[in-house]
């Protein structure tokens, strides 16, 4: 049965001054997932507020255990490029 997974990135970019240096931080995670990973990536939420952005990663795979393991290596990745400023990740499921 296929598998959708999921993962919600919480930053707080703390040292984020403007709207560019934010883009900054967002872009290159974004993009470095992507090439990564093969995953779909977009920002979800607080567009507007410098120090905060919420990234999700979806993953589908014909295997839930495929699709877990990819979104923790996504986890992990995203917390050695962003350090201190990755606050939360969760994982759901919808199927």
């Amino acid at each position: 049965m296929p598998a959708v997974g999921l993962l919600t990135l919480e930053l707080h970019l703390t040292e984020s001054r403007s709207l560019k240096d934010k883009r900054h931080y967002v872009k290159g995670l974004r993009d470095r997932i992507r090439h990564r990973f093969n995953v779909s990536v977009a920002e979800t939420e607080d567009h507007d507020i410098w120090t905060r952005s919420t990234i999700c990663v979806v993953c589908v795979s014909s295997s839930r255990e495929y699709a877990t393991g990819l979104l923790d290596q996504v986890e992990a990745d995203a917390g050695n490029f962003l350090g201190p400023f990755l606050e939360a990740a969760t994982v759901e499921w919808l199927s």
